[in-house]
């Protein structure tokens, strides 16, 4: 599902211009990138956390030259979802099978 989709999907079933809809959706996804960038964590009660995690510094290795590098601690964007959420997402999408484990 693409941001087109959802939007197209809020203005059918809320009676909305999509043009609207368009504009909440993308100022909403604004206020959550500007909160994480800002250090402050997004909390929707039964869908989800948008949170910052810190990434630990440590050795990589350079194959093409055979070197080791240091990657310097960083903090990158996460979502961690709701109890609810990931309880509906197992009990109502099908496992895939030769699914691969990462």
């Amino acid at each position: 599902m693409t941001k087109a989709d959802i939007v197209a999907n809020i203005s059918d079933k809320l009676g909305l211009e999509k043009n609207e809809v368009q504009a909440t959706v993308e100022t909403f996804m604004d206020e959550v990138k500007n909160s994480l960038e800002g250090g402050d964590n997004v909390y929707l009660r039964g869908f989800g956390s948008f949170i910052v995690k810190t990434r630990a510094e440590k050795t990589g290795r350079n194959i093409s030259k055979n070197t080791t590098i240091k990657i310097p601690a960083h903090n990158i964007p996460a979502f961690k979802p709701a109890k609810i959420f990931v309880e509906g997402v197992k009990q109502n999408v099908e496992v895939k099978q030769n699914a691969e484990v990462k």
